[in-house]
């Protein structure tokens, strides 16, 4: 089990000067979806996470420990990130791609173990790629490519997965059975933090919400305070109508 823990960090957004610093620890078995519109600085707060991109201000702690004290690897046998679109510049199979994931875990020209190559088969299975295993991952759909990449993530078997829109792509069928993979890992102790656009899957899936706006601003909780139609009309600039499906709500545009 793992634990990230932010204090007073920053996001350091291009083009913008200021915006407010968050203070709060997403921890084990907890779903936390980021949800702002375009441009607010979804992608941007999940690299940050990742030590991809450096805060503006403040710092991030993995398991009470600063994350730029790590090397790169001990980040990656810990944290887990899905991008929002995958490049593929080189020939590989699916296979080959999701057992990738194992990478972070082996010495320089180690070989993959009958472990490494049963966990992978497992992810492949779980995310209904299976039969596309010899298939080269240049040729398959979007969405095959999507749960490509969650195949990987689940191969390589961090204790906290961040995903950057882990639904694109993704048909009706798809975007369920992989959110209910993603709360089966929260279920077993995994950290989960996911960029979403759709905010229905945000009300029946995540546990806590931060809300990210244009100018800066930020807001964050539990699922049910941070779902107010109030506020996410103004964070939307968009009118809504709730409705109560299976004791969550629903919510759809309105004109």
């Amino acid at each position: 089990m793992a634990n990230l823990e932010l204090k007073a960090m920053a996001i350091d957004v291009p083009g913008r000067a200021q915006g407010d610093t968050l203070s709060f620890c997403m921890e084990a078995g907890q779903i936390w979806g980021v949800l702002g519109p375009n441009g607010a600085g979804k992608t941007t707060f999940l690299q940050t996470l990742a030590g991809l991109r450096a805060p503006r201000a403040g710092h991030i702690h993995l398991n009470q420990r600063p994350l730029h004290t790590y090397k790169r690897r001990a980040i990656a046998q810990q944290l887990g990130l899905v991008f929002q679109e995958r490049h593929d510049d080189f020939p590989a199979t699916v296979m080959e791609t999701a057992l990738m994931g194992r990478h972070p875990f082996l010495s320089p020209w180690q070989m993959e173990s009958a472990d490494d190559i049963e966990l992978t088969l497992e992810a492949l299975v779980a995310l209904d790629i299976d039969h596309l295993a010899d298939r080269l991952v240049s040729t398959l759909s979007g969405g095959e490519r999507q749960r490509v990449s969650i195949a990987t993530l689940m191969t390589q078997n961090p204790a906290i997965w961040l995903a950057d829109e882990p639904t694109n792509h993704l048909d009706l069928h798809h975007q369920v059975a992989t959110l209910e993979l993603m709360a089966q890992q929260a279920a077993q102790g995994k950290t989960l933090v996911m960029c979403l656009h759709d905010l229905n899957l945000a009300a029946r899936w995540c546990t806590h919400i931060l809300l990210l706006y244009p100018n800066g601003q930020a807001c964050w909780g539990d699922v049910a305070s941070m779902l107010q139609p109030s506020a996410l009309e103004t964070l939307f600039n968009q009118r809504l109508q709730t409705a109560w499906i299976d004791g969550k709500p629903f919510f759809i545009p309105a004109r």
